[in-house]
């Protein structure tokens, strides 16, 4: 926010091994070609799919990555670090090259999001900081996306805020709600960041600060006819409906309309349904009813099963924080080193070797049918190849998206994920497997692994 380039403010935005190991690297004489893949190891419950973020943030770090002379002062007063090391740091630039799912793709666990390619010690120091950018986001936008299949076209306004975990968290959660179908939101600084639009309405407060109710609606009409929502449930529903009523008639004999009514307690269900009834009584069938307070997917189904009349929902605190999902399991790992495939081991987390790309197959209405994690110079003529070069020389190779176009790949892609996979509960899981040049070699590094490393025949 200060104006400078990303990657030159946040060079130490990092985990101390990932400088201990790159002196390590220094020391060895270590500046081979390292590729890391970045994936998801798992859903968390009833996910299916996941939404890719982030990546413009990612990207614009590694772009202008570099190590100020307050960033060397400060390592050098650790006591860590040789002065040779050091003087190495103040001339590492990004100079590799970055594959990577357009932001907006919809992906499936195990599949590679972002692959890194560059010298080791440069690809080692962008791990912390692509998997903060690229995670947050990625859980932000998979977790709203369930709240826009859910509403099925109704508007969706990030309310969230106030409770997300910090500034930063409350732009990146406009930023990835917006991307995933969301209308806007009530963040000021996000709108004017990334041209995102803004709403808002009016709280408790200024209701319980006049001394009547309805002229705290009166006044907020007067001075904002063009964008009027009036929260009507401070003190009563009904009683704040009637007043509404009030109001908009005299918005109408002003040549003005009032835009909508705001239920934030309550049954919802049940009160959406006795306020629609007053203003269709009341010849008000194009003033629209938005819910707020505590919604999220589930919630939102809830009162539209129940027959709820909301036109729109502000989805705030659950959504922000992704309540129910609240991280992924997400892993940043070197599949190959100076030519040669890497793997681990680990119970439970043994990683996909080698370069990689994913294939997409589609049925014959168009649907996602299959997809395939091949190796990087594999070709499947049937399918789609989803990872595209984004950077080379560590430079962007074309111009990166708008936020608007990126929203607009999001609502293309996720028309074509099956709608079993969107279930908000137990989800049929997409298939997803190996092509048989990756499946050979997986098998052949975990052998030579083993007869290496653990003495086996």
């Amino acid at each position: 926010m200060n104006g400078k380039p990303i990657g030159e403010r946040l060079a130490l935005l990092t985990d101390l091994y990932q400088l201990t190991m790159a002196a390590c690297y220094f020391d060895q004489g270590m500046h081979e070609e390292a590729t890391f893949s970045l994936f998801i190891r798992k859903y968390p419950p009833h996910r299916g799919y996941f939404v890719a973020a982030g990546l413009e943030e990612a990207l614009r770090y590694l772009e202008t990555l570099r190590f100020s002379e307050d960033d060397l002062a400060f390592l050098h007063s650790t006591g860590l670090f040789s002065g040779k090391f050091l003087d190495y740091l103040q001339g590492v630039r990004f100079t590799g090259e970055v594959f990577a799912l357009p932001e907006g793709s919809i992906f499936f666990k195990d599949e590679p999001v972002i692959e890194v390619s560059a010298p080791i010690i440069e690809a080692q120091l962008a791990e912390t900081f692509i998997i903060n950018a690229v995670s947050l986001q990625t859980l932000i936008a998979s977790k709203a996306a369930r709240s826009f299949h859910v509403a099925q076209g109704r508007p969706l306004i990030d309310f969230s805020l106030r409770r997300t975990q910090g500034p930063d968290a409350g732009l990146k959660v406009a930023r990835a709600s917006y991307l995933a179908g969301f209308q806007g939101t009530s963040n000021v600084l996000a709108g004017k960041l990334y041209g995102l639009p803004i709403f808002g309405t009016m709280a408790h407060s200024y209701i319980t600060s006049f001394s009547r109710e309805i002229e705290a609606f009166r006044v907020f009409a007067r001075i904002f006819p063009g964008i009027t929502t009036l929260l009507i449930d401070t003190y009563d529903n009904i009683q704040g409906a009637r007043k509404a009523v009030q109001v908009a008639k005299e918005m109408e004999a002003r040549g003005e309309r009032l835009q909508y009514v705001r239920l934030d307690s309550g049954d919802i269900a049940a009160i959406s349904k006795d306020v629609r009834k007053i203003l269709d009584d009341n010849g008000l069938e194009y003033v629209r009813i938005l819910a707020s307070g505590g919604f999220d997917e589930f919630k939102m189904a809830k009162v539209l099963d129940a027959g709820g009349k909301v036109d729109s929902f502000a989805v705030g605190t659950k959504m922000g924080v992704s309540a129910d999902a609240p991280y992924f399991d997400c892993a940043y790992k070197l599949v190959k080193y100076g030519g040669r495939p890497v793997m681990k081991l680990s119970t439970g987390k043994v990683t996909l070797v080698d370069k990689k790309q994913i294939f997409r197959r589609y049925d014959e209405t168009g649907a996602m049918l299959r997809d395939t994690i091949a190796l990087r110079g594999e070709a499947m003529p049937d399918a789609a190849p989803l990872l595209q070069k984004v950077m080379a020389g560590g430079r962007l190779t074309r111009d990166l998206p708008t936020l608007k176009d990126s929203r607009e790949y999001f609502l293309s892609q996720f028309a074509l994920l099956p709608e079993s996979c969107k279930a908000l509960e137990e989800p049929a899981q997409y298939p997803v497997d190996l092509s048989p040049g990756l499946q050979d070699l997986q098998t052949r590094v975990e052998r030579e692994i083993h007869q290496r490393e653990l003495g086996e025949s």
